[in-house]
């Protein structure tokens, strides 16, 4: 494997995850007719919706009688006007990206300076850990920016790579380009097999397989349709294929939108176990990002690798639950449930090398790593019993460093860490 000299480039990294959810194209409430925006139709039958689909055609149909597509303001206010129709505007989604302003150091395509970041060491309760195993058989859906499945570190696990993202056809197999680099970092967290030398990165379940699907844009920007589209269409391969199948989110905005939480609620029902970052809206109170927000999704809260009151510390970027339904072990909406690694992790990057950023989106692939690997092991389990495993790991490493972390259940760490031993 040839690697080129190390490249030093400066990233100033966005301050936080949870903004409100943005009307797809706000500005088209002006005055120009023409400009084109996406919606959402429910028609009051099948009937009504064939008729439609005649007039708009179809990007994503996401229930019975309901699918997304594009119009213009004057064709989005006679809609409104029309009893057989419901229409609202499609919502946009932000990945989760990095939380404090800072210089991050990229390295360009060589070797890596650690194999093993301290986030996976401390998954493996191991400080000396210097390669991981697992994951066999359980596929990975990265639901982010795309992912670079040439890397050194991911090509051999990619078995999947679309993209959700496209104006023209909403599904493009073999695509799935990450000129952002998040969605690539996510996936080396999750899933990095060192490559064929076994000289580079590790992730948590190295031989876990990858779907990677671009459903975010460049700008770390996308629509809730094409990610509900691609939520759905996960549950459905690994229906279809008969695999054990985790969906990692790194991504989410403050508010619940409803084609999201049906699609989660589609996908967990099918038996497909949904992970997602808890958002780095912190540290105050009730700013738990959806989609992790829903009781059908894990909410993954960041850990700093530093040490407070005998144990690892909760970032301060974090986002929280409520204190008044913490302290019970039940997972209620806008609840944390597990910690994680989430601050200064080293991971892989779009330009083939290494990068090191913070956030709940760092954190979310190390849990979703761990559920592949403990799955493979226990592939008889449904997903409500590999998730139940899952929060007794957590419960068994109490976190009580960071604001709200306290002894138990709280609204700061959820029930716990979750490790690997």
């Amino acid at each position: 494997m040839k690697r080129s000299k190390k490249l030093l480039l400066s990233f100033l990294l966005t301050a936080s995850l949870a903004i409100p959810v943005i009307p797809a194209n706000a500005e088209d409430t002006s005055a120009n007719d023409g400009e084109k925006f996406r919606v959402y139709v429910e028609a009051v039958n099948s009937s009504a919706k064939t008729t439609m689909k005649k007039q708009h055609k179809v990007r994503w149909e996401l229930t019975t009688n309901g699918y997304s597509t594009e119009m213009n303001q004057k064709q989005f206010e006679a809609l409104q006007k029309n009893k057989n129709f419901t229409v609202s505007k499609v919502k946009k989604v932000t990945v989760d990206t990095a939380v404090r302003a800072s210089q991050s150091e990229v390295q360009a395509a060589e070797y890596p300076t650690q194999q093993t970041p301290w986030g996976i060491k401390a998954i493996y309760n191991n400080p000396n850990q210097t390669t991981t195993s697992g994951g066999q058989g359980i596929n990975i859906a990265v639901l982010d920016t795309g992912v670079n499945i040439n890397h050194y570190d991911l090509v051999n696990r990619s078995e999947q790579c679309k993209d959700f993202t496209r104006s023209n056809t909403p599904l493009v197999n073999g695509s799935c380009n990450d000129a952002n680099g998040h969605g690539t970092h996510v996936a080396g967290s999750a899933l990095a097999d060192g490559g064929s030398d076994r000289q580079g990165i590790y992730g948590v379940a190295p031989s876990a397989d990858l779907w990677a699907y671009k459903v975010l844009g460049d700008n770390g920007s996308g629509y809730s349709d094409d990610i509900a589209g691609a939520i759905r269409h996960a549950a459905d391969q690994a229906v279809s294929t008969g695999t054990k199948t985790v969906i990692n989110m790194s991504l989410g905005s403050a508010g619940n939108d409803s084609l999201i939480s049906s699609a989660v609620s589609y996908a967990y029902q099918r038996g497909v176990l949904v992970v997602a970052a808890a958002g780095n809206s912190g540290p105050n109170q009730g700013t738990i990002g959806y989609p992790g927000a829903l009781t059908s999704a894990i909410a993954v809260a960041a850990l700093e690798n530093r040490q407070e009151n005998g144990t690892y510390r909760v970032a301060d970027f974090s986002s929280r639950g409520y204190a008044a339904t913490a302290g019970d072990y039940v997972i209620q909406q806008g609840d944390v449930e597990i910690s994680s690694p989430g601050a200064a992790i080293y991971s892989t990057w779009n330009n083939g090398g290494y990068n090191t950023i913070s956030g709940t989106s760092m954190a979310s692939p190390h849990v979703a790593g761990l559920a592949a690997k403990v799955w493979a092991e226990n592939p008889g389990w449904t997903n409500a019993q590999l998730r139940t495993n899952l929060q007794n790991r957590a419960r068994a490493v109490d976190i009580r460093g960071g604001y709200g972390a306290a002894t138990g259940d709280d609204y700061a760490s959820g029930f716990g860490f979750a490790r690997v031993n």
